[in-house]
């Protein structure tokens, strides 16, 4: 076993000696057409009945992607159409800050009136922004609109974004996305994960919030899929740590 398989059992280890339970959840994101590294990613939620988050870009989204999930994929809203609207100097963004909260509210809605007639059941209003980025101001509509959640990435502050706002972030991504886009490592990946557990075990964290793996099945290679496999295979293992389902967290019915 490495030094980071070990060091990532000891923070669990650590949980457990302090009576409390380890929630972690599961995000893959940018679905769009039907493709060998979709299945596989289907696949494995299957074999494993680890419960999935699937972001969906609606305007990209075919229909055998949402006729091909099962009852334990949960198909959360992906932006609108992932395109960068950024301004120069800004990081990119779908939600630009220069554009009218009511122009992205209009956007969303119309995005996701089309998304949730697709996918039925299997869809939760729950906002997946491409590249994690939000306006401040763009929040605060979001539960008018008829969204109830919203997920980014990195630790949350509190349990609400705004009002009727439910927020559950993602805190560990299997990608290095600055370094060609791979596999980021088991030493880095897991390091991340500890960052996050120990952080809400300490107190330097909002310590109700599940942690987040973050994927992204298209650009995955066979180290990252490898990955996926060991992680569920020891925690499904473990009494004391559970995988929490889109459903559950966002209170949607």
């Amino acid at each position: 076993m490495s030094a980071a398989w070990r060091s990532f059992g000891g923070e669990l280890a650590r949980w457990r000696d302090a009576g409390r339970r380890v929630e972690f959840w599961w995000r893959d994101d940018d679905a769009m057409q039907p493709d060998p590294a979709l299945s596989r990613l289907l696949a494995l939620a299957k074999k494993t009945a680890v419960p999935l988050a699937l972001a969906v870009i609606p305007s990209h989204a075919a229909g055998e992607v949402l006729d091909s999930v099962g009852p334990g994929v949960s198909i959360l809203q992906h932006g609108t159409d992932h395109r960068n609207r950024a301004a120069a100097g800004e990081k990119k963004t779908e939600f630009p800050e220069a554009e009218a909260p009511e122009a992205a509210v209009a956007r969303l809605v119309s995005a996701r009136q089309t998304l949730a007639g697709r996918a039925l059941r299997n869809f939760h209003p729950v906002l997946a922004p491409p590249w994690n980025r939000l306006p401040a101001a763009l929040a605060p509509h979001l539960a008018a609109a008829g969204f109830r959640g919203l997920s980014r990435y990195g630790a949350r502050s509190a349990a609400l974004a705004a009002h009727g706002l439910v927020q559950v972030n993602t805190h560990v991504d299997l990608i290095a996305w600055r370094a060609g886009r791979g596999f980021a490592g088991e030493a880095a990946t897991l390091r991340a994960a500890v960052q996050h557990l120990s952080a809400k075990r300490e107190g330097r964290a909002e310590s109700s919030e599940p942690t987040g793996w973050l994927t992204h099945h298209a650009v995955h290679d066979e180290a990252a899929w490898e990955f996926l496999e060991r992680l569920f295979d020891t925690t499904l293992q473990m009494r004391d740590v559970s995988w929490r389902s889109a459903g559950e967290l966002f209170h949607v019915p």
